[in-house]
């Protein structure tokens, strides 16, 4: 044996030292391991109850009301709860046209501001606009509101001429504003997850900038960009405060889905405008909660088209992987 060979012997006590510290370790980190996902398990499943109890608290309080009211008249376009009038559908119909008019607003301009922050601008430039929108999405919703009413409000009823400039447009334009912050900010973080080899392989092919993002990019990210906009519809459909300040609380059916420059009123506004003030146990009581009842089963089936969008476009991703 030569010198610049170990000895068997040592070999053998090194790879002994290593044994003995690897199992001196191994019971502290299995035990931390097991922590941890003893408590990711919980977390988990403390989730999926509260949904659970939630759901199970309105049907519980909501029920009611399909027995002590008529179904036509839970459907019928009259809210007017101290005449026996609980029409669901001027409701249902203010929350649907103020939530899809502020997507139709946020989502275009928040994929796009997205692209031109992780894209365009250099890197100094984001790194001041990047905090700047995640400051826009932590201003209130009640302080949005006072604005809109100061300021939105009379300068839309001027511009427009229009008799008062509480309506659902005036809603739409503020919701949007809320959520745009929330696209932004998700879609960047999306867009930034995309590998650089796939820009560099788009201009290699001799694509320029913009083709790069239209077909390359923006195509890698169509799960994380269909997340940020489940988020931010469900963001405008469950504001409150801000619908209830400036889109006049008319419970009135529109004429039209573009009939978005008279007030209306959604089911959160009037949720939070009657609550407090109805007798608990009341007919009247149980039919705001058949509202909420509503409002969750729309969100709910919201955020279930999205997941299996996005459940079958990763798995048609994996497919082609394969």
């Amino acid at each position: 044996m030569t010198e610049d060979q170990p000895s068997s012997s040592g070999i053998g006590a090194a790879q002994g030292v290593a044994t003995s510290s690897r199992g001196a370790r191994a019971p502290s980190g299995s035990l931390a391991e097991r922590l941890i996902g003893r408590a990711i398990q919980v977390t988990g499943i403390s989730t999926v109850v509260m949904v659970v109890l939630i759901f199970a608290f309105l049907i519980r309080e909501g029920l009611p009301a399909f027995v002590r009211v008529p179904l036509s008249s839970l459907l019928s376009a009259r809210w007017y709860p101290i005449e026996g009038y609980f029409g669901l559908l001027p409701l249902i119909a203010g929350s649907l046209i103020v939530t899809v008019g502020a997507a139709l607003i946020a989502l275009p301009l928040g994929v796009a501001t997205a692209i031109f922050i992780a894209e365009i601008i250099p890197d100094w430039a984001r790194d001041i606009l990047k905090p700047v929108v995640e400051v826009l999405a932590g201003i209130p919703s009640v302080v949005i509101g006072f604005i809109g009413m100061l300021v939105i409000v009379p300068a839309f009823r001027v511009a427009l001429d229009i008799p008062t400039g509480l309506t659902a447009f005036t809603g739409i334009v503020l919701l949007a504003w809320m959520a745009l912050p929330t696209v932004v900010s998700v879609v960047e973080d999306v867009l930034d997850t995309v590998p650089k080899t796939y820009r560099e392989a788009g201009l290699a092919l001799g694509m320029s900038r913009w083709q790069t993002i239209a077909k390359i990019v923006v195509p890698a990210g169509k799960s994380g960009i269909l997340t940020a906009l489940m988020l931010g519809v469900g963001r405008a459909i469950g504001e409150t405060m801000t619908v209830m300040m400036v889109t006049g609380n008319a419970p009135r059916l529109p004429s039209s889905p573009f009939d978005i420059f008279q007030p209306a009123r959604t089911m959160t506004a009037t949720i939070a405008a009657e609550m407090g003030e109805v007798a608990q146990g009341s007919t009247h009581y149980h039919v705001l909660f058949a509202v909420g009842l509503t409002l969750f089963v729309i969100t709910f089936a919201i955020n279930m088209a999205a997941a299996m969008v996005v459940f079958r476009r990763t798995k048609r991703a994996e497919r082609m992987l394969s």
